[in-house]
């Protein structure tokens, strides 16, 4: 049995209608979902993260200033509340445990911050032991770039760098990662475009490339990554919006399918999920067309675990949507659209394989 764990904003302020963290059973095609579970009680837990062993889960609470740590029964799938432990910064929104897995960093992204937080042997979490302000000029967008705004921070494919796009400043920050620390790199960080405001970034599974998504200009910038140094080189900047479409729109979630074929990312406001062919000698990126999700305010794309389906979560109109996929193919990889999944204010999703012992 596999599950699928989901996220949803909870708040008024946030003019939501999600519960909690909903729990469900996915069938064997991956495209239909069973709730089995919601947790409920907990504000705005948004983005989720599973460790190895896939006993425990994590999750950041969206405008405020804490992360829980979730016990999983392998069995059934079902979650249990362990603690709440203090990420000392406002509305956390993303997360990641270092190759160890005895650390967990932390976007903080009101407080221009990461968070690095020790992890225990038992999986819950102690004590913020690192925190590291992000500084720089700010951007020119009046309300999205009073500050810095760090919004994502992976691990590069080499486990040694911590990659952090930051809205507020239209910078991606490079730092080592040892013994716990966070140290910038060389390079400290690469600018980009004034209007940019990058928010996510995706790595090639095989080439040393990077691909950044950029939220205000609604772009896709693609960079030569040195995997000695953590530095980033620009040499390419497409859009991720059709040339029909000529409204306002924030890009947000993006992912390299694991085949090194194609780059998915999705549009908010188009509505949309983009999606491009990457160049097998170079990593460049030509844009193929721009796929509907079938709702509004699609925050979040991911891949099934047999990466067969896209899944798109449209926070606004409280679905979750299964496009099927041909990874292979060569020029379109977009089969078919399955049946919409109700789930109110979703903005994560992430699978898990049952233990069958």
């Amino acid at each position: 049995m596999i599950f699928a764990y989901v996220g949803s904003r909870t708040s008024r302020e946030r003019q939501a209608r999600g519960e909690g963290i909903s729990v469900f059973a996915v069938s064997a095609d991956q495209q239909k979902l069973e709730r089995i579970q919601l947790v409920g009680g907990l504000e705005n837990p948004s983005y989720l993260l599973l460790n190895r062993a896939g006993d425990r889960l994590y999750s950041v609470h969206g405008d405020l200033e804490y992360v829980s740590t979730f016990n999983v029964d392998k069995i059934t799938g079902h979650l249990t509340l362990l603690q709440q432990q203090d990420c000392q910064g406002k509305n956390p929104v993303h997360l990641a445990l270092d190759p160890t897995e005895k650390f967990l960093i932390v976007s903080n992204h009101w407080s221009s911050a990461l968070a690095v937080l020790p992890v225990n042997p038992d999986g819950t979490l102690g004590s913020v032991k690192q925190i590291e302000i992000l500084s720089g000029t700010r951007g020119p967008h009046r309300v999205e770039q009073e500050f810095g705004k760090p919004h994502f921070n992976p691990f590069d494919p080499t486990g040694r760098f911590v990659l952090v796009p930051d809205k507020g400043l239209n910078r991606i920050f490079s730092f080592t990662f040892e013994n716990g620390n966070l140290t910038p790199t060389e390079q400290g960080s690469v600018l980009t475009r004034e209007t940019a405001g990058p928010r996510h970034i995706a790595f090639h599974p095989t080439q040393a490339m990077a691909y950044v998504v950029n939220e205000l200009d609604s772009t896709v910038t693609v960079y030569r990554f040195d995997q000695t140094s953590g530095a980033l080189h620009p040499i390419q900047v497409l859009s991720a919006l059709p040339d029909t479409y000529t409204g306002d729109s924030r890009a947000s979630a993006i992912f390299v399918h694991p085949n090194g074929q194609w780059l998915f990312s999705s549009n908010r406001g188009d509505d949309s999920v983009a999606v491009f062919k990457i160049d097998p000698d170079n990593g460049r990126i030509n844009f193929v067309r721009a796929q509907s999700s079938l709702g509004q305010t699609p925050r979040f794309c991911t891949l099934s675990p047999n990466q067969k389906v896209l899944w798109m979560l449209n926070e606004a109109t409280d679905t979750m949507v299964p496009i099927e996929l041909d990874p292979e193919h060569p020029s379109d990889p977009f089969l078919s659209t399955g049946t919409a999944i109700a789930c109110s204010s979703p903005v994560c999703m992430i699978f898990s394989q049952a233990n069958q012992n």
